[in-house]
């Protein structure tokens, strides 16, 4: 009897876990599995970039600084590979390009419901309920970013 809850409970157990992967965000340009806890709760900002972009590859620095100076304050930069870029391919273009923030191998616009955008590059503002908030087309700031954010956050209270 002892030995078939055991093994009830494992399976529960496994099944659980099973469940919490599917929430995962994949992995980034270095192969690390982003887990779904790691974003939970904090304000998410999306940019899609491509090589070829030269607006994108002048706001890169921005969206450096940008998660840096935010990190704290519970706001993640993402960056999505408009080109669809998977492995070294990926990791080599982000390294090229000087990004220091997380770049996700999967496309979260299914998992957001987030549009296809007719430009590049293009940043979308996620609130720490998962809410797009806000499309912002066009190479942003850092400045203009943060300014943003705190408009939003404060709408939000």
């Amino acid at each position: 009897m002892g030995g078939t809850r055991l093994r009830g409970w494992l399976l529960g157990v496994s099944l659980l876990l099973a469940g919490c992967s599917e929430a995962d965000w994949g992995v980034d340009q270095h192969g690390r599995q982003i887990a779904a806890g790691e974003l939970a709760g904090r304000w998410l900002v999306i940019n899609y970039w491509a090589e070829w972009c030269g607006p994108c590859r002048k706001e890169i620095p921005e969206l450096n600084r940008l998660a840096e100076e935010l990190q704290a304050q519970q706001v993640t930069v993402l960056g999505v590979n408009f080109d669809a870029l998977q492995g070294e391919e990926l990791r080599a273009a982000a390294e090229q390009l000087g990004i220091r923030f997380t770049v996700l191998a999967s496309d979260p616009a299914p998992r957001l419901g987030l549009t296809p955008s007719q430009v590049l590059p293009v940043t979308w503002l996620v609130d720490p309920q998962g809410r797009v908030r806000e499309q912002l087309p066009g190479e942003q700031t850092a400045l203009g970013l943060k300014a943003r954010l705190a408009e939003l956050r404060r709408s939000a209270d």
